[in-house]
């Protein structure tokens, strides 16, 4: 057996086997907002979805949604699956998920958190992010909280 580690990539969703991995991770992280196929690839259509392997290993995935509005508020999430937090994973993906929503024009950038992930609102405070927002979708009981990351300057 090779003693080599293996390399993380980052891959664009290109097709309905990627699709499905995406949903995958976001199923597991986010079970009160699981998706069908059929939603993810609707999704696909208006967001950045990423996938992210370790050597031939889904770890994770990613979402950007585009700027919107007058300050230019785009999203960007970043999912780790939880067997393998902590290895500097989920930060790749939230870096190259930032980058793109900035080269899309984005000023300022949120994300959504499932209030009962605890490592998901440890991951985006340790990054700079502040809650905007706590709140439960109407017919459901799942606290969600949005967040901001916060701005050094003027």
């Amino acid at each position: 057996m090779s003693e080599r580690r293996a390399i993380l990539r980052l891959e664009p969703v290109a097709d309905d086997a990627m699709l499905e991995q995406w949903r995958h991770v976001h199923n597991v992280i986010v079970p009160p907002a699981a998706l069908d196929l059929e939603e993810v690839r609707e999704r696909s259509g208006r967001y950045r979805l990423e996938n992210a392997y370790l050597g031939d290993e889904l770890v994770g995935c990613s979402t950007v949604r585009p700027p919107q509005g007058e300050q230019t508020v785009a999203t960007v999430i970043a999912r780790v699956l939880p067997q393998h937090r902590r290895q500097g994973f989920g930060k790749a993906l939230y870096e190259k998920g930032l980058e793109h929503a900035r080269v899309l024009g984005a000023d300022v950038i949120e994300t959504c958190v499932l209030a009962a992930n605890e490592d998901g609102v440890r991951f985006a405070e340790a990054r700079g992010f502040v809650e905007v927002e706590r709140y439960v979708l109407p017919g459901e009981n799942d606290q969600w909280i949005d967040l901001r990351l916060a701005t050094s300057g003027p």
